[in-house]
Protein backbone atom coordinates (compact mmCIF):
# COMPACT_ATOMS: atom_id res chain seq x y z
CA UNK A 1 0.00 0.00 0.00
CA UNK A 2 1.58 3.71 -0.85
CA UNK A 3 1.79 6.18 1.58
CA UNK A 4 -0.77 9.18 0.44
CA UNK A 5 0.59 12.50 1.93
CA UNK A 6 -2.15 12.64 4.43
CA UNK A 7 -0.23 9.52 5.81
CA UNK A 8 2.95 10.82 5.76
CA UNK A 9 1.89 13.66 7.93
CA UNK A 10 0.49 10.65 10.29
CA UNK A 11 3.37 8.77 9.79
CA UNK A 12 5.70 11.66 10.97
CA UNK A 13 3.48 12.72 14.00
CA UNK A 14 3.70 8.59 14.74
CA UNK A 15 7.15 8.84 15.01
CA UNK A 16 7.33 12.32 16.44
CA UNK A 17 5.56 11.09 19.56
CA UNK A 18 7.15 7.87 20.09
CA UNK A 19 10.53 9.83 20.31
CA UNK A 20 9.16 12.27 22.37
CA UNK A 21 7.72 9.35 24.87
CA UNK A 22 11.23 7.61 24.35
CA UNK A 23 13.79 11.20 25.54
CA UNK A 24 10.55 11.54 28.50
CA UNK A 25 11.57 7.99 29.44
CA UNK A 26 14.81 8.23 29.59
CA UNK A 27 14.67 11.37 31.53
CA UNK A 28 12.36 10.18 34.20
CA UNK A 29 14.82 7.21 34.62
CA UNK A 30 18.43 9.26 34.86
CA UNK A 31 16.28 11.78 37.02
CA UNK A 32 15.15 8.79 39.23
CA UNK A 33 18.89 7.57 38.89
CA UNK A 34 20.15 10.76 40.44
CA UNK A 35 18.17 10.93 43.25
CA UNK A 36 18.95 7.61 44.21
CA UNK A 37 22.83 8.25 43.77
CA UNK A 38 22.31 11.51 46.19
CA UNK A 39 20.33 9.77 48.87
CA UNK A 40 23.08 7.36 48.99
CA UNK A 41 25.77 9.44 49.11
CA UNK A 42 24.21 11.49 51.66
CA UNK A 43 23.75 8.14 53.47
CA UNK A 44 27.52 7.44 53.32
CA UNK A 45 28.29 11.23 54.19
CA UNK A 46 26.44 11.14 57.29
CA UNK A 47 27.81 7.92 58.65
CA UNK A 48 30.96 9.35 57.96
CA UNK A 49 30.84 11.98 59.72
CA UNK A 50 28.57 11.20 62.93
CA UNK A 51 32.04 9.44 64.81
CA UNK A 52 32.98 13.06 65.78
CA UNK A 53 29.50 13.70 66.71
CA UNK A 54 29.58 17.39 65.78
CA UNK A 55 25.94 18.50 65.41
CA UNK A 56 27.64 21.68 63.22
CA UNK A 57 28.15 19.34 60.62
CA UNK A 58 25.89 16.32 61.29
CA UNK A 59 22.56 19.02 62.12
CA UNK A 60 22.52 20.44 58.05
CA UNK A 61 22.63 15.95 56.92
CA UNK A 62 19.02 15.66 58.85
CA UNK A 63 16.05 16.20 57.85
CA UNK A 64 13.32 18.43 60.17
CA UNK A 65 9.77 19.06 60.84
CA UNK A 66 7.27 15.80 61.37
CA UNK A 67 8.57 15.01 65.17
CA UNK A 68 12.10 14.83 63.96
CA UNK A 69 14.55 15.28 67.28
CA UNK A 70 16.77 18.04 67.57
CA UNK A 71 20.91 16.72 65.94
CA UNK A 72 22.25 16.37 69.63
CA UNK A 73 19.51 14.07 70.81
CA UNK A 74 19.56 11.88 67.64
CA UNK A 75 23.62 11.23 67.40
CA UNK A 76 23.81 11.29 71.27
CA UNK A 77 21.85 7.86 70.57
CA UNK A 78 23.45 6.46 67.73
CA UNK A 79 26.74 6.79 69.37
CA UNK A 80 25.52 5.72 72.50
CA UNK A 81 24.37 2.06 70.31
CA UNK A 82 27.77 2.14 68.17
CA UNK A 83 25.75 2.42 65.04
CA UNK A 84 28.19 2.45 62.31
CA UNK A 85 27.33 2.16 58.22
CA UNK A 86 28.75 -0.81 57.04
CA UNK A 87 27.28 -0.75 53.29
CA UNK A 88 25.04 0.88 51.35
CA UNK A 89 23.34 -1.73 49.37
CA UNK A 90 20.42 -0.47 47.25
CA UNK A 91 17.62 2.52 46.70
CA UNK A 92 14.53 3.16 45.63
CA UNK A 93 12.31 6.45 45.23
CA UNK A 94 9.62 6.19 47.19
CA UNK A 95 6.27 5.79 45.57
CA UNK A 96 4.10 8.31 47.90
CA UNK A 97 6.90 10.86 47.79
CA UNK A 98 8.98 11.64 44.65
CA UNK A 99 11.36 13.92 46.91
CA UNK A 100 11.91 10.88 49.05
CA UNK A 101 14.14 8.02 48.96
CA UNK A 102 14.51 4.44 50.80
CA UNK A 103 18.04 3.37 51.28
CA UNK A 104 18.69 -0.13 52.24
CA UNK A 105 21.67 -0.53 54.17
CA UNK A 106 23.92 -2.66 56.25
CA UNK A 107 24.65 -1.20 59.94
CA UNK A 108 25.84 -2.64 62.85
CA UNK A 109 25.15 -2.05 66.30
CA UNK A 110 27.86 -1.92 68.80
CA UNK A 111 30.35 -4.10 66.32
CA UNK A 112 27.39 -6.80 65.69
CA UNK A 113 26.53 -6.86 61.78
CA UNK A 114 22.46 -6.54 61.73
CA UNK A 115 21.35 -9.35 59.25
CA UNK A 116 17.94 -7.58 58.25
CA UNK A 117 19.37 -4.16 56.34
CA UNK A 118 17.93 -0.97 57.83
CA UNK A 119 15.72 1.54 55.77
CA UNK A 120 16.98 4.70 55.97
CA UNK A 121 14.21 7.33 54.50
CA UNK A 122 16.17 10.34 52.95
CA UNK A 123 14.37 13.56 51.52
CA UNK A 124 14.97 16.42 49.51
CA UNK A 125 14.67 20.06 51.56
CA UNK A 126 15.74 23.18 50.75
CA UNK A 127 17.60 21.80 47.82
CA UNK A 128 19.63 18.88 49.27
CA UNK A 129 19.28 15.62 50.75
CA UNK A 130 18.75 15.07 53.82
CA UNK A 131 18.64 11.62 56.36
CA UNK A 132 15.19 11.20 58.37
CA UNK A 133 16.07 9.30 61.25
Amino acid sequence: MACTPRHGGAVRVARACGLLLALATLACASSESRKKEAAQASVRAFFAALPAGDCKVLGPMLATGGGAQPCEDTVRELLEHGMELVEVLDAAVDGRDPDAVLVQAKVARDGTVRETPYILRVERQGGGWKLRL
